[in-house]
């Protein structure tokens, strides 16, 4: 079913609205990150010898480490709650963006992606930093470190925003499409 003219313009500028605001949250992410590794005399790649691999699929590891990641414990749990905090807001923004469930599923996928891929290009800008897409960074500190190369989070990111677009504008009418 096609949406009548004006429908659809909403749904494209909402998608836009989702699409701006993942990636300004892509650069507070950006900026929290080269703030904490300026605080660490981060300079190349994580330490990450020390540490119990919990699943290795591959393209990301699981891991439980022996020492915490950032500078303490205390820290590394307030980096924890930050990473929460973040997918909070980025579920309210697709709460309130989305018009039925599907469309807020789509639009968190959306936000979600452009805040993971605008992280890197905006780290990349500010810091020189990743230096290819084979480097390894940390992903997520919940709810255990998951590791591995850029390129993951980055064609994960893609095939969320690509399936999350598709999802948000084909949503708009139906409860579950």
């Amino acid at each position: 079913m096609r949406l009548p003219s004006h429908q659809h313009r909403s749904d494209v500028t909402s998608l836009s609205i989702l699409i701006v605001a993942g990636g300004a949250f892509g650069y507070v992410e950006a900026a929290v990150v080269y703030y904490l590794r300026a605080l660490m005399n981060f300079h190349e790649n994580y330490s990450l010898t020390h540490y119990k691999t919990l699943l290795n699929l591959g393209f990301v590891t699981f891991i439980s480490p022996q020492h915490p990641l950032l500078i303490s414990a205390r820290i590394t749990n307030v980096e924890k709650f930050r990473e929460f905090a973040t997918i909070v807001l980025l579920i309210a923004v697709a709460y309130v963006a989305g018009k039925n469930p599907s469309q807020r599923v789509g639009a968190f996928l959306v936000s979600f992606a452009c805040w993971d891929i605008m992280y890197y290009v905006f780290l990349k800008i500010i810091a020189d930093w990743p230096g290819s897409l084979m480097t390894k960074d940390v992903f997520f500190l919940l709810p255990v470190p998951w590791i591995g190369p850029v390129i993951t989070p980055l064609i994960i990111a893609t095939a969320m925003l690509v399936f999350g677009a598709r999802l948000f504008l084909r949503s708009s009418t139906s409860s579950w499409k």
